[in-house]
C-alpha cells in the first residue's frame, strides 16, 4: 500500500462490529465487517496511515529489526552501477560526482541529506524516463510533478497531469517503468477496470509481478 509499511493483511470477519487495526513485529493485520464498503476501508487506512507507520517504526525498533546503519551504497533506478556513499565534513550537504559515481555526504545530518539527494536526483530524472516510456507506449500526459506522498507511488489527474513519488528511483527500473506504465494507462482509461489492466499489461507484459514486489517492498529507514 505505501513505500513507508509492508502490504496490509486484510480479513473479513462475520462477527467483527468495528475496523480493527493490529500492527505486530513482521505485519499488519486489518479485521473488517463482513459489509464494510472498500471505500471505508480506504478511509480508515488514510486517517490511520500516521499511526500505521509510527507504530510500526516503533515495533521495528523493540524487535531489533530496524537496521540505522547508514549505506555505503545507494542503488538508483537508472544507473548500472551503485553509487558508493562517501560521509565526511564538508561545507555542501552533498556533492554528486557522476563521473566517479560517487556521493559524498556531510556528516551533519547524513540521513536528511541523503534523501535530499535522493528528492534531487528523482525530480531531475523522472519526468524524463516518464516522457522516455510515454513515447515508447505512446500514451501522451499532461505535467509531470515530482513528490513525498506515504501512501502512493503516482496518480493521474482526468487533465492527465501525472504525479511519481521520488522514492520510485530507489526501486529496481522494472518496478520504476511499470509505475510509469500504470499511471499512463490511467490517460485512457481513468478507472482500474478490466480494460485499464489490459491496456498496463500491453506494455508491461510481467506487471503482476511488479505490482506484487511494489506492494511488498519497505523503503530504508533514513527515507
Amino acid at each position: 500500500m505505501t513505500p513507508n509499511l509492508p502490504e496490509i493483511q486484510i480479513t473479513h470477519h462475520a462477527r467483527a462490529t468495528r475496523l480493527r487495526l493490529r500492527v505486530e513485529p513482521t505485519q499488519i493485520k486489518l479485521t473488517v465487517p463482513k459489509f464494510c464498503t472498500k471505500r471505508q476501508i480506504q478511509d480508515f487506512l488514510v486517517e490511520s496511515e500516521q499511526w500505521m507507520i509510527e507504530t510500526w517504526q516503533e515495533q521495528q525498533e523493540k524487535s531489533g529489526q530496524l537496521d540505522r546503519t547508514l549505506p555505503t551504497e545507494l542503488k538508483l533506478f537508472n544507473l548500472e552501477q551503485p553509487l558508493q556513499i562517501i560521509y565526511q565534513t564538508q561545507k555542501n550537504s552533498y556533492i554528486f560526482d557522476e563521473k566517479n559515481h560517487q556521493l559524498l555526504i556531510s556528516d551533519r545530518q547524513p540521513e536528511s541529506y541523503l534523501k535530499a539527494f535522493v528528492i534531487a536526483y528523482a525530480k531531475h530524472y523522472l519526468p524524463i524516463y516518464l516522457q522516455h516510456v510515454s513515447v515508447e507506449t505512446g500514451l501522451k500526459f499532461g505535467e509531470c510533478s515530482i513528490r513525498q506522498p506515504k501512501t502512493r507511488w503516482g496518480s493521474c489527474t482526468a487533465r492527465h497531469d501525472i504525479m511519481l513519488n521520488s522514492a520510485l528511483v530507489l526501486c529496481d527500473h522494472a518496478i520504476a517503468r511499470y509505475v510509469c506504465a500504470h499511471e499512463l494507462a490511467h490517460t485512457r482509461y481513468f478507472d482500474h477496470s478490466p480494460a485499464f489492466w489490459g491496456e498496463v499489461e500491453k506494455h508491461d507484459a510481467n506487471y503482476k509481478n511488479h505490482r506484487k514486489i511494489l506492494k511488498s517492498g519497505v523503503m530504508p529507514w533514513w527515507w
